[in-house]
């Protein structure tokens, strides 16, 4: 998958909005992130990845554990690091939507509501 695939996909949900400055972008809805992409030399060396939040730190736990993910470095442990170039499609539309559906139910409702 590539960085515009993968924008293109986080572009597709209510409110979703990308924030950075090329250096270190965040896909966020309601002001809060669900997906952060790193830092340039990643992508020069075409390494890059992306973080994503989870339901929980089980299903995080569970998807590291299955070598699904990996652990978001210096991330809170919900939050697991996918790989940007061997992730397919599918699994990405997924990831985006748990993560992205994780942050909006915490966000208040008046917020919901505006998405």
């Amino acid at each position: 998958m590539t960085r515009p695939d993968f924008d293109t996909l986080c572009a597709g949900h209510p409110g979703a909005v990308l924030s950075g400055s090329g250096e270190l972008d965040a896909w966020k809805v309601g002001g809060k992130m669900f997906a952060c992409f790193g830092h340039e030399e990643q992508r020069a060396a075409n390494t890059e990845h992306v973080a994503v939040k989870c339901p929980d730190v089980d299903t995080a736990a569970m998807l590291i554990d299955a070598g699904a993910a990996t652990k978001a470095p210096y991330f809170h442990r919900s939050w697991v690091q996918l790989d940007l170039p061997t992730l397919e499609t599918d699994e990405a539309q997924h990831r985006i939507a748990i993560s992205y559906d994780t942050i909006v139910r915490g966000l208040p409702k008046s917020v919901r509501e505006a998405l």
